[in-house]
């Protein structure tokens, strides 16, 4: 989305209501998908929601629900979503405006949460970051990207595996498990970015181009995106475990603890990819002057060279009519010879000193 497509749709929200609902983001125009997968300690079902006026907040006793909303650029639909299952607006306006920062907040009898995911893009190749939305019910969780394809994966198939204690477990640990998902994806993208700053500072040392410059400020762009969605996180997850809400069991807040850890690792390793990535700009500034400061050195040396044969030719290049070396048999072979000399030694003076 271009500055002024982002300006424009922001601009459209001036002198709204609070709670009015306009997409804030990147213009789509696919369908928005609706999965759900509803489970207990014995039974799992899922499927896709074709229809809307079938969803519904599930009643005591119906298990956990999970509700994947894939596309929130359709206001309509987070709107009727939100209806069924009593969102307040403000926290709908929260999920369309896709420029939110990481943040929990409470709303009595729901849990808001806003984290970004980050992962790469299957067709393209690119890091991906977009904005999910985690809300938290007594017994459903409901969760709004912006657009198809996810890291959520591994959580769906512990699900359908009824691996871990996952599917004993209430809706909150389903939260927590999504989040923990999440955040531990980006410990494979760290890892991607450590491999390609090993491969950039190998190219820096060897021979640096403006190739590799371009590559360094690319990392560190994206250290700095990574840094924007990690940094507010923190405050996100401990704000979800100093909360006395009754939507947290008690039981899950050790792993909620176990993931702002991992969310503070991530931030060590963002800053040491940093302070890594400043020093790389100052080898590749280093690398460049030494290269030309080699280069002068040869071009002076050169130069040095060529200063007093430059000034034998200059001699006898006058016009002079009386100048006797001109008449001489000799005269010419030996100008040659002396020019030769002098080439010759001031190389093997420079060569004794180390200078070429």
């Amino acid at each position: 989305m271009t500055p002024k497509e982002h300006h424009d749709r922001v601009s459209r929200k001036i002198g709204l209501s609070p709670g009015s609902l306009v997409h804030i983001g990147e213009h789509r125009t696919d369908p928005v998908t609706v999965r759900r997968m509803r489970y207990d300690a014995e039974t799992i079902d899922e499927g896709t929601v074709e229809n809307l006026a079938t969803l519904a907040a599930p009643s005591a006793g119906d298990g956990v629900t999970w509700i994947d909303v894939s596309g929130v650029h359709d206001v309509t639909v987070v709107e009727r979503i939100g209806a069924r299952f009593g969102l307040h607006p403000l926290l709908l306006e929260d999920i369309v405006n896709t420029n939110q920062r990481p943040k929990s907040e409470d709303y009595g009898d729901r849990l808001y949460v806003v984290v970004q995911m980050i992962h790469h893009d299957d067709a393209s190749g690119e890091l991906q970051v977009e904005q999910v939305s985690v809300v938290l019910g007594s017994n459903f969780v409901l969760t709004f990207q912006e657009k198809p394809g996810d890291v959520l994966d591994p959580v769906r198939e512990r699900l359908r595996g009824a691996k871990g204690r996952i599917r004993g477990a209430g809706a909150d640990y389903l939260a927590y498990a999504i989040l923990d998902t999440i955040i531990d994806h980006y410990f494979t993208i760290l890892e991607e970015v450590g491999d390609s700053i090993e491969e950039i500072e190998d190219v820096l040392l060897d021979e640096p181009t403006s190739e590799s410059l371009q590559q360094i400020y690319a990392i560190k762009r994206t250290l700095a995106s990574f840094r924007r969605g990690v940094w507010p996180l923190r405050e996100a997850i401990g704000g979800m475990q100093r909360i006395e809400s009754a939507l947290i069991q008690r039981t899950t807040l050790p792993y909620l603890r176990d993931v702002q850890d991992h969310t503070m690792q991530v931030l060590d390793a963002i800053e040491t990819f940093r302070d890594m990535i400043s020093g790389m700009l100052d080898l590749y500034m280093s690398s460049v002057s030494n290269r030309m400061n080699e280069v002068m050195k040869v071009l002076t040396v050169i130069a040095t060279i060529f200063i007093p044969l430059t000034f034998i030719v200059g001699v006898y290049g006058m016009n002079f009519e009386w100048m006797p070396e001109l008449h001489w048999h000799w005269g010419y072979p030996l100008v040659w010879l002396v020019m030769l000399g002098v080439g010759v030694g001031l190389v093997i003076a420079f060569r004794r000193k180390g200078w070429v």
